[in-house]
């Protein structure tokens, strides 16, 4: 099977098990990305063990484990607003690197201890924000089903799709080169063009939800979820990798596949929340 085709399936059943679990159950959504937050911390821990950095690899999966309960599995049983409280009673954990480090006789104990508050930051925190948007009270149809978090996923995968797709076959100038060698302007604009189309059937279709929030959302996606695939690969350009990891075909890791997501959740959790907040 090549490449294309490996990519195809493993994209699309994703897509299927992320919808699905978003339409049948939040608990379902909940643990499905409890799962990407544990092989993601792994995975990041993994790939920034160098002979240089030594980072806590079983405290930081564990720690971001209870961060992504803490804010994800808190807000099944009551608003963004209480559940983010409650995770900032996690705050204090935070610290608990800095003790076991006291213990491990390391080289380099900073670079330790700050790489393994990083995964926890890059890698746990947005995947439990995205429990927080995930509720009823606001913005939803079909029962608990939220349309604007859906149309955030389908932005999210029309975009990627649309820009490797269009770069792939047409692209020839370069967008970041020093970065991303791959990826072209006319890959990007492409991405651009097709997210855009796919935000207007998603307003055509949803109720509710006026089009400048889904504008918005789309801006952000784009915006965030760029950079968020830049500084991905800058990661790996400095670890000398081609992929984070190759547990899933064709995307290569977890870090590969939700690059875009890990840093485009919070920009977006932070509009969703202030235009309930404010009403703007």
């Amino acid at each position: 099977m090549n490449n294309f085709w490996a990519r195809t399936i493993t994209g699309l059943s994703m897509v299927f098990l992320i919808i699905a679990s978003l339409y049948f159950s939040r608990w379902a959504f909940a643990l499905i990305f409890l799962a990407v937050a544990i092989l993601g911390l792994w995975e990041f821990y993994s790939v920034t063990t160098t002979d240089d950095c030594k980072p806590q690899r079983w405290t930081g999966t564990v720690l971001g484990t209870i961060w992504y309960i803490f804010i994800g599995f808190i807000s099944l049983q009551m608003d963004a607003g209480a559940a983010l409280f409650f995770g900032f009673t996690f705050l204090p954990l935070l610290f608990i690197p800095f003790i076991f480090e006291l213990y491990r006789k390391k080289e380099k104990p900073l670079f330790n201890v700050a790489v393994t508050l990083l995964g926890l930051i890059y890698v746990a925190l947005p995947l439990s924000l995205l429990n927080a948007m995930n509720y009823t009270a606001h913005g939803s149809i079909l029962g608990h089903f939220p349309a604007f978090l859906l149309g955030y996923f389908m932005i999210t995968w029309l975009y990627d799709t649309g820009a490797y797709l269009v770069g792939k076959n047409f692209g020839k100038h370069k967008f970041f080169e020093r970065i991303s060698p791959k990826k072209t302007w006319e890959g990007t604009i492409g991405g651009v063009i097709i997210a855009a189309f796919a935000t207007y059937g998603l307003y055509a279709v949803s109720t509710g939800i006026p089009l400048i929030d889904w504008i918005a959302l789309m801006i952000l996606v784009v915006l965030f979820g760029t950079f968020g695939d830049l500084a991905e690969s800058l990661f790996k350009r400095s670890l000398n990798l081609k992929d984070s990891g190759n547990i899933l075909p064709g995307h290569g890791g977890i870090l590969d596949r939700f690059d875009t997501i890990f840093l485009s959740a919070t920009f977006v959790f932070l509009y969703f929340n202030l235009r309930i907040l404010f009403l703007f």
